[in-house]
């Protein structure tokens, strides 16, 4: 079965345990605006377009949220020990996005959500979260579409600024991630 849409992303995520476990092991954490995004989303939907039958491994699943209070990296380092010892074998990383804006030198994030509108690519803009009773819960600000058809792009926040533009490429070389997913398209132009 391949994903069409969002309701399909969903279902397939909610009929993945470990997908599952790492989402209700992050909401036990209590974070204000927190999301598991990027690598952990993308890749889940480009094995199941490719018909993979295993997981590709993950070098980290990226925990992210928003706390303007507690802005130190310290913190976000007692986090990770908190996942690692509650789930071991996941390779955690938490990101408060709150302070990431002086990291990647660009204007304050407005929210979690804010932030993941503004990763490199359109694929990877995507984030997963559990409300309080459960519900899964999915944020795609540039849609869901070019990653369900293997389009590789920039997001806006990179492509129409000259600073960061150069980092999506590096991004593509450095990653690879055409020898993984054969079907991929990579649009390397402005948006």
């Amino acid at each position: 079965m391949k994903i069409r849409n969002e309701i399909d992303l969903l279902q397939m995520v909610r009929e993945d345990l470990w997908m599952m476990d790492a989402l209700h092991t992050a909401k036990s954490l209590e974070l204000p605006d927190w999301w598991i995004c990027a690598g952990f989303v993308r890749s889940k939907i480009w094995d199941v377009q490719h018909g993979f039958t295993e997981r590709t491994p993950l070098p980290d699943v990226d925990v992210i949220y928003f706390d303007p209070v507690s802005i130190n990296e310290e913190e976000e380092k007692r986090l990770e020990e908190r996942l690692r010892s509650l789930s071991p074998n996941v390779p955690w990383s938490v990101k408060n996005q709150a302070r990431m804006h002086v990291l990647n030198n660009v204007n304050p994030y407005l929210s979690a959500v804010d932030a993941i509108s503004k990763f490199p690519e359109t694929a990877t803009a995507l984030g997963l979260s559990l409300d309080e009773q459960d519900n899964l819960i999915l944020t795609a600000p540039h849609g869901i579409e070019d990653a369900v058809n293997m389009v590789l792009r920039a997001t806006p926040a990179f492509s129409n600024n000259p600073e960061l533009a150069p980092i999506f490429q590096e991004r593509i070389n450095k990653k690879n991630w055409s020898s993984r997913w054969k079907q991929l398209q990579i649009y390397s132009g402005i948006l």
